[in-house]
């Protein structure tokens, strides 16, 4: 930025926080700040309270944010959206007045989008003691792991006894009639696990020998055309669709779908729920599924910053982040961490065989090309 533009900044923000009363630290920083991503962004103002964007993570609950407060004596308020991709849009429609300081839900498929457009800032916690798989993907300043776990195909193996039905060797397999109207898949345009899986047939189509290569496209719209259910997100899929999750015991249950997308793991949750239970198991073809790492950070602009790297830290504790499998449903990110074998969770969850090689370079260059060609192929179908 060269100097007299600077000081032309530098003058408009003194003169707007003074008029408002209100220089925090965190302001002077941006103010003297030569990042291009401080540019053209206010700051929160402070209230001492520490403002979260997440979707809902049912297992931060009221006593477990409790012990956060009683723990730093900062209050903390949950702005939630449904999904990942609803943490974005609200960070991309806030982003030159941010409404928040934390983020906690982006995955992967959408941590590249936020730094491209400058949505967050660097936070100060070690991640020393993190799985190498959860740091693979990204490992830098912006954000940091809270858990992770493979996205891979799930399907109801009593529905398929009960129809005489072959389990897919390949994901071909999914466009034979025998299929037809039996599959449900979230929409990569809103779903975070649908992405994923978006992410996983490019990966897919791109590697397996005998897969027409690079023919992802062809599989969509052949999968379309043979009926397949889809839906604005993961919720809907697996609860009002999928036939072997839990969903079946839910009011507004539907039925009718054998097969939808989830996580290589999810049979375990639902045993763990279940008193060692599931008739759910993954599908675990080579290349067929997609290691998604959650992540949070401190959106840029944030007015908490202090606050929000200690709530980093508070959730990727060995403390905390060691009942993730209970609290979210997901691995945590930690060194030495695994399943729990309570009800069978460890010995139901399913492993990937050749999680898919997709990286950062790869989904900034690339993801909304292949959000096109998605929505492309399904509209020909």
């Amino acid at each position: 930025m060269n100097s007299i533009r600077k000081a032309g900044i530098i003058t408009l923000l003194l003169l707007t926080f003074s008029l408002s009363g209100c220089l925090t630290d965190e302001v002077i920083e941006a103010i003297e700040s030569d990042d291009p991503c401080m540019a053209g962004v206010q700051v929160r103002e402070s209230d001492g309270t520490l403002k979260i964007l997440t979707y809902d993570i049912a297992g931060f609950s009221d006593e477990l944010i409790a012990q956060f407060v009683n723990q730093t004596g900062t209050e903390v308020e949950f702005i939630k959206t449904d999904d990942a991709g609803g943490i974005l849009d609200q960070m991309m429609l806030t982003k030159a007045a941010p409404q928040a300081d934390l983020m906690i839900g982006l995955d992967n498929t959408y941590l590249p989008t936020a730094i491209q457009n400058c949505l967050l800032m660097s936070h100060n916690v070690s991640d020393e003691s993190f799985t190498q798989s959860s740091l693979e993907f990204y490992q830098g300043p912006l954000a940091v792991p809270f858990d992770e776990g493979d996205v891979c195909l799930n399907y109801d193996e009593d529905a398929l006894a009960a129809d005489n039905m072959s389990v897919p060797t390949s994901l071909w397999n999914l466009t034979e009639p025998e299929w037809n109207g039996k599959m449900t898949f979230p929409s990569p345009m809103t779903s975070s696990p649908g992405r994923a899986f978006l992410a996983a047939t490019v990966d897919y189509f791109g590697h397996s020998p005998g897969n027409q290569s690079g023919d992802m496209a062809s599989w969509w719209t052949a999968i379309v055309q043979n009926g397949a259910i889809f839906t604005s997100g993961w919720s809907e899929s697996y609860v009002t669709y999928y036939t072997g999750g839990y969903g079946e015991y839910m009011e507004g249950h539907i039925g009718g779908a054998y097969l939808t997308v989830s996580y290589c793991h999810s049979p375990g949750v639902e045993a763990y729920y279940a008193e060692n239970y599931t008739h759910s198991t993954s599908l675990v073809l080579p290349r067929a599924s997609f290691h998604q790492v959650e992540y949070t950070g401190i959106i840029n602009g944030a007015a908490e910053v202090d606050a929000a790297n200690q709530f980093i830290e508070f959730i990727t504790s060995m403390e905390v982040n060691v009942n993730m499998p209970d609290y979210n449903s997901m691995y945590s990110v930690l060194d030495g961490t695994d399943l729990p074998e309570t009800n069978g969770y460890r010995y139901h969850a399913d492993q990937a065989i050749v999680s898919n090689a997709i990286t950062q370079e790869m989904i900034e260059q690339n993801m909304e090309s292949w959000l096109t060609t998605w929505q492309n192929a399904v509209q020909m179908g």
